[in-house]
């Protein structure tokens, strides 16, 4: 992990149907990330925003996969940023918007790498425009990175250094149908929330970290609805049952203590939904956590 955190925003609400989560990025900047980021003895760095249009003035196009053309625009410029942050001897640190960008982080960190992916989420993310419930494109945003589906037919959202079997899935508790099957046929590692009931979250970390073994380094993709909705509010899809506060610093410590991470998002934080900042403030907490702040 480099010294230098290269900060760039995402502020997309293409991907979902709760407006709010574009501002996810400033709310986050707002929580002092940088300082945070400084205090642990990283020199952050910050781009801004990438230049994202008002979804009110565009067209859905397609109905089992809306806004996919302004997604790819997002998505495109995102990983070109992303691998230019690795290339220039930086951690990429991706501020979102829903769960859609981490299309662009993984393809711009994964662009000729060998890459893991942990992903944080109370869902799996696994969804075609055949199997959705929804047509939203952050339930897809997996699904298009590993070119499953149609998404094998689309470049810019394949992530050509990522194998399904080097990723994991940490703390899924609301699945569909065809995400399930998906798991499944593509040997994918999945952790549910049973799972870190039964044998704690430490324990389910390590297993996870040892699946995703991309050979430079891991991307942790965290979407703050992971959480229990009493600790992130601020989220748009909540699911009950989520990690406690103290199960996600634990997990995030382990991430950084046995994984180089080579990339970082922080995702679906809507402060219109949240409480006095507080969604924001945690997403702060647990980049650090990622990143090497220890209590000793």
């Amino acid at each position: 992990m480099n010294d230098t955190v290269r900060i760039v925003g995402a502020p997309t609400d293409y991907g979902t149907n709760r407006r709010g989560v574009d501002m996810g990025p400033s709310a986050i900047r707002y929580a002092d990330l940088a300082a945070a980021l400084s205090a642990i003895g990283h020199t952050p760095r910050d781009h801004g925003d990438l230049r994202v249009g008002r979804v009110e003035s565009d067209d859905p196009g397609r109905d089992d996969a809306k806004y996919l053309a302004a997604i790819e625009s997002v998505c495109t410029r995102l990983a070109d940023d992303v691998s230019d942050a690795l290339a220039a001897g930086e951690t990429p640190l991706v501020l979102g918007g829903d769960h859609s960008v981490a299309i662009g982080s993984v393809v711009g960190s994964a662009r000729d790498a060998d890459v893991g992916v942990l992903w944080f989420d109370a869902h799996g993310d696994l969804n075609t425009p055949v199997t959705t419930p929804s047509g939203n494109v952050h339930g897809m945003a997996l699904a298009a990175i590993l070119g499953l589906g149609e998404f094998a037919e689309t470049p810019w959202a394949n992530a050509a250094g990522v194998d399904p079997e080097t990723v994991a899935l940490v703390g899924v508790r609301d699945l569909d149908p065809g995400e399930r099957e998906a798991i499944r046929e593509h040997g994918i590692a999945a952790f549910s929330i049973s799972d870190i009931d039964d044998r704690g979250i430490t324990a389910v970390v390590a297993e996870a970290l040892d699946a995703a073994c991309g050979r430079d380094g891991v991307h942790v993709s965290l979407d703050l609805d992971w959480l229990d909705p009493t600790e992130a509010p601020g989220v748009g899809t909540p699911v009950r049952g989520g990690v406690t506060y103290r199960e996600a610093h634990a997990a995030l410590e382990r991430v950084a203590d046995a994984a180089a991470v080579r990339s970082l998002e922080l995702v679906e934080v809507n402060p219109i939904l949240d409480d006095h900042n507080r969604t924001a403030e945690l997403a702060v907490e647990l980049a650090a956590s990622a990143l090497g702040k220890r209590i000793l």
